[in-house]
């Protein structure tokens, strides 16, 4: 049985652990609430270029070609991951890495290579011999993200798909803030970027765009604009389920704590009180004897 010291000791110690799982939910609720405001404001931006996006691709002629537009096989993909720098955020970084997986299980690529952004993506694959196209750490830990980065990513994307004709499709995979408490891991096409992304809109009407310059100028603008708009939304997506996933998870554990503290205290108690019962028959006893 432990003795009294060592149940104090114990104690101290699950207290100093709470202390710091109450502090690092409170910093994850302050980053989740810039984070959120984030995701909020680029959402219809992002929405809305990817619509524009597609339907002008509908509607330029079939014999039209671009790099970014072109279909290409189905043979070799190239996987941007979007992960987390840091833990202790729950299953955040498992949830994401497991759908990354199962994607590249049920599909019929005969190869990927990566691009992980996070620390947690790039070492689990890592470790399972992935092909790294590049690889981008510590972007994400200060709860920010940089447009910058995003920028610097996305070029190196397409140049990678432009230079190297081998790769057939390029895909984004990060997880989709919903709320505090739910999260989803996607996986979205960033190129080619479907003709026909636009034509489906549930059932409204399509609008009708008129541009003066020709479809190379103009797709040559703003389709690296568009790969560029979806990595950081999908970078300012991740961030906000890791700092909401963290905030669950850092709750949860000081729950756990406080219950391990009154199960521990109650222990304590036992022992003090055995000890004392026990003090208290030796004196009697020598009483009695004398």
């Amino acid at each position: 049985m432990a003795s009294l010291l060592d149940m104090r000791r114990r104690i101290k110690s699950v207290k100093n652990t709470q202390q710091i799982t109450k502090a690092m939910k409170m910093v994850a609720a302050a980053k989740l609430k810039r984070a959120q405001d984030r995701v909020t404001s680029s959402r219809p931006f992002a929405l809305k270029m990817s619509d524009i996006l597609g339907g002008l691709g509908s509607k330029v002629a079939d014999e039209f070609s671009h790099p970014l537009l072109d279909e290409r096989g189905d043979e070799k993909y190239l996987i941007v991951l979007v992960s987390a720098d840091k833990g202790l955020a729950g299953a955040f970084n498992a949830n994401v890495i497991k759908a990354v997986q199962a994607f590249m299980t049920t599909h019929s690529a005969k190869s990927t290579t990566m691009i992980p952004v996070g620390r947690k993506g790039r070492d689990f694959f890592k470790r399972r011999q992935i092909e790294f196209s590049e690889e981008y750490v510590g972007l994400t830990g200060s709860g920010q993200v940089k447009l910058t980065d995003a920028v610097e990513i996305a070029q190196k994307v397409i140049k990678t798909f432009t230079e190297d004709t081998t790769i057939d499709k390029v895909f984004i995979a990060f997880t989709e803030f919903k709320t505090v408490l739910s999260q989803k891991p996607v996986i979205e096409q960033l190129l080619p970027i479907p003709r026909a992304a636009g034509e489906d809109n549930g059932g409204a009407a399509q609008a009708e765009y008129i541009y003066e310059q020709s479809a190379a100028e103009i797709f040559g603008k703003l389709l690296p604009k568009h790969v560029e708009t979806q990595i950081y939304k999908g970078m300012i997506e991740s961030v906000a389920s890791e700092q909401g996933s963290r905030m669950t998870a850092m709750d949860s554990a000081s729950k756990n704590a406080g219950e391990l503290i009154d199960t521990l205290t109650l222990n304590m108690n036992r022992i003090r009180q055995a000890a004392i019962t026990k003090e208290i028959i030796e004196v009697v006893s020598g009483a009695a004897a004398a």
